[in-house]
This record gives structure tokens, C-alpha cells and sequence, in this order.
């Protein structure tokens, strides 16, 4: 670990921004990393991160609009990238040219064309870019690596992924920014970049074709648990809340009554810590606006360069939240199902539950018991951002930590799942990125 203090802007002083990274760096990582300055949209924010963290107090504030300024006056070696997906772009961009280094949460980009920008943009500047693809550090993730690179199950041939996020977590998307296509991307961008991430990390893949198909089942003006067919509506103050059944399924008549006009966040309503401005956001739109422009259900095949085909499904609002896995090779199948997740109230995992199965072709199964991590996403947040903060973990023998080839492959995927569900076609990478993206990462 370098003995240097490095310093850190945050650009979006978002409750993630808050509780993931700057609360950690202050209690964490103090001897390694800094924050020398705030930047976000909504002066709101920056009080509450000053008081939830004291040692922020004195940290200058800046305006989407004053980057360069912030960068020229507090002089960062690197910016934290965590407001809406759709200017992550910016301000990656901008810190490139500075030559900074980024931290990005994902998604890094919203559509592949920004992706290329960034790749063309590092190759350019002396700053990396890493991408927080936090889902890789949960131990399970680990260890199914680990058993795929011991060659358990011999060349990978089908991986089969199926993807359930229950319906407080799954409507949670369509109340905030992330239900329109231009602000994440969709949600086969924003959410399932996370889920393209490990299977293009567990198999090594480059993506070559998608087929995608998908609906918007749940949510919308259709959705068949819509009071009425109307839009404007915000939860906090809706004449129709007692009737609607998702508001209704974790609150009691008395909890519905208090949520009020008080703009807290609709996926969590009772976190003061969660409180925005309603001139610059209101996170409590109906889920049954019109305006809604992405999908609640969707499926895809993909097949990547190195042979390996992956079936994949995604469904927001189902009664429990987790996933079903099983990765085929030529010599046998990993296995596992996984419950819970982040913001999901469902049924919590058993822990008779937690193991992979290994089915050797001509052997007897072999049944791998897991342990909790410790932390969010699975325990992979705390051993995450360690990576980050100290440095990668030289003992490792494998690579973790994403960069930008690992964003375009997912992204790159995401993106073409949306496109595909929109022209009824299969997409195929050769038209949509430049070859030489593909094998260009940055040492």
C-alpha cells in the first residue's frame, strides 16, 4: 500500500455516495484516502451528508457546473462517481482530462455510445477507471470463480441465470429516476449489468450476439393493480394510497396514514437520511405513470465469442428475491440458489440453503458449504472497497476489480437487450462496438 493519502471528489452526494464511500473513507481508510470536496445538484444533500458524518463538515460544496473549478481548487488525485447513471459520462470524461483517476459505481454508462467515449478518453489520459461491479466480492461469486478456474466442471459451455427481485425492491425502480430509458439506461443496464458482469466475469466471455425479448408487465398505466388510470400522482401525498396494493403490502393503515407530504424516499420512506428537495427530485412517483419507458420483465440469449451461451431472465416483482443458477461445462454443473438481496424484505435465506452443488459428469455431487459475508450485497461491499482504498489484494490469484473493458462487456450486453426487445431483431456486437475496445484494458 502506498504511504500517499489519496484524495477523492465526490461528484453526487447521493445516500449510496454517503453511506458506501464517504463514511467508510472517513472511518475506514482514513491513513489511505481522503474526500477534499462535494459536488451535487441539491444543496440539500450536502447538509445531510454534514451531518451524518461530522468530519465532512468543513468540505467545500460545488455545482454540477463548477467541475473544473472544484478540480483546479481542492486538487483530487481521483473522483467518486456516484450520482444518476446518465451523467456518470460527464463527469468521467471530465476527470479523464484532468488525467484523475475514477471510481465509478455502476453502471459507468448508460448506453454503449458513452461507453466508447470513456474507453477512447482513458487510452488518452494517465487516469484509470475502475467500476464498483460490488456483486463479484460476495463470497458465493467468489467461490464459483474459484471452482470454474480449478477447471471443476471443465470448459464452460451454457451458463443459465434466472433473476427475481421482489416487488418493494422491484417497484422501488419505477417510483425514481431509473424508470425512464434516458436517466439508467433501462434496467437491463442499471440492474443487470450487475448480472452481465459475473457471467462475463465467470466465463471470461466477450459478448458476440444478443436476442432479447420483454414486456412491462407489473407497472404503467396497465399495471393490473393500478387504482386508476391516472398520472401526477406521488406517494406521499396520494388520495389513492389505501388502494394500492404495493403501498398497502408492508404498512399497516396507521403506517400508510403517516406517510405523508414530507418527500422522503418512497422505497424507504421512514429514513430521514433519505430526504431530498422537491424542486430537484421527488423519489415517490406513482408506479403506474405513463411516462414509463423501460421493462419490469424481460429475457435474453447471449452467445460470446469463446462458445459459451447464457440464458438469462429478469422479473421486478415477484413474492421473494434472489436467484437461480446453474453453469454447465464438459465435465459436469455448478448449481445454487440464492435468497434476499439489497432492499428486499422477502424471506430471508435459510441457512440449510446456502451452497453450491457440484455434479461431476461421472461422479458422485459434491455439496459446498457457504458462509455469510459480512456487509451489503452479499458481504462483498466491505472486501470491495478494501481493493479500492488499500490497493487489490496481492495474495488474490485471480483478477476482481472491474475497469472499463469489463463495463463494455456488460453494458454492451444491457444495452443490446433493450435494443434487441425494441426492434424485435438480434443485435450483434460487430455493428455496435469498435473491435479494438474489446481487448484493451488498461494495466
Amino acid at each position: 500500500m502506498s504511504s500517499k493519502i489519496k484524495r477523492y471528489a465526490v461528484c453526487g452526494v447521493s445516500a449510496r455516495a454517503i453511506w458506501m464511500f464517504i463514511k467508510p473513507i472517513v472511518e475506514k481508510f482514513s491513513e489511505s484516502a481522503q474526500v477534499v470536496a462535494l459536488l451535487d445538484i441539491d444543496p440539500l444533500r450536502f447538509k445531510v451528508c454534514k451531518e451524518a458524518i461530522p468530519e465532512t463538515a468543513s468540505l467545500p460544496e460545488y455545482m454540477p457546473d463548477q467541475v473544473d473549478k472544484m478540480i483546479e481548487e481542492t486538487k483530487p488525485d481521483a473522483l467518486l462517481v456516484v450520482c444518476k447513471d446518465c451523467f456518470h459520462v460527464d463527469y468521467i470524461l471530465k476527470g479523464l482530462e484532468h488525467g484523475l483517476d475514477i471510481v465509478s459505481e455502476k453502471p459507468m454508462c448508460t448506453n454503449i455510445e458513452d461507453v466508447v467515449k470513456v474507453c477512447r478518453a482513458e487510452k488518452m489520459s494517465k487516469g484509470r477507471v475502475i467500476c464498483t461491479f460490488n456483486y463479484r466480492y460476495a463470497p458465493v461469486h467468489r467461490k464459483l470463480r474459484e471452482l470454474i478456474l480449478e477447471g471443476r466442471i471443465g470448459r464452460i459451455t451454457h451458463v443459465d441465470l434466472n433473476w427475481y427481485i421482489d416487488i418493494k425492491h422491484g417497484s422501488s425502480y419505477f417510483n425514481r429516476w431509473n424508470r425512464l430509458r434516458e436517466n439508467s439506461g433501462s434496467l437491463s443496464i442499471h440492474k443487470s449489468s450487475h448480472h452481465f458482469d459475473l457471467v462475463n466475469w465467470w466465463v471470461d466471455g466477450i459478448p458476440e450476439s444478443v436476442h432479447a425479448f420483454g414486456a412491462l408487465n407489473h407497472y404503467g398505466p396497465d399495471g393490473e393493480f393500478n387504482p386508476s388510470r391516472k398520472d401526477g400522482r406521488h406517494c406521499s401525498n396520494c388520495e389513492e394510497k389505501r388502494q394500492c396494493a404495493y403501498l398497502a403490502r408492508w404498512r399497516t393503515r396507521a403506517q400508510i396514514q403517516r406517510v405523508h407530504d414530507d418527500h422522503l424516499d418512497a422505497f424507504d420512506m421512514e429514513r430521514p437520511d433519505r430526504l431530498y428537495s422537491p424542486e430537484h427530485y421527488r423519489p415517490d412517483k406513482c408506479i403506474f405513470d405513463s411516462e414509463i419507458n423501460i421493462h419490469d420483465t424481460y429475457i435474453a440469449n447471449v452467445r460470446y465469442r469463446n462458445g459459451v451461451l447464457l440464458n438469462y431472465s429478469a422479473n421486478f416483482s415477484t413474492p421473494w428475491e434472489g436467484y437461480r443458477l446453474a453453469v454447465n461445462g464438459t465435465r459436469g454443473r455448478l448449481e445454487t440458489e440464492q435468497w434476499g438481496g439489497v432492499g428486499s424484505v422477502s424471506f430471508p435465506m435459510p441457512e440449510e440453503r446456502r451452497f453450491i452443488d457440484v455434479y461431476p459428469i461421472f461422479e458422485s455431487r459434491e455439496r459446498i458449504w457457504l458462509k455469510d459475508g459480512n456487509g451489503g450485497h452479499g458481504g462483498g461491499d466491505p472486501v470491495i472497497l478494501e481493493d479500492i482504498f488499500l490497493g487489490e489484494d496481492p495474495l488474490r490469484k485471480y483478477k476482481i476489480l472491474a475497469d472499463t473493458q469489463d463495463a463494455l462487456r456488460s453494458i454492451a450486453i444491457g444495452d443490446a437487450v433493450y435494443n434487441s426487445i425494441m426492434q424485435d431483431r438480434i443485435i450483434r456486437m460487430k455493428d455496435t462496438v469498435p473491435e479494438d475496445l474489446w481487448n484493451s484494458r488498461k494495466s
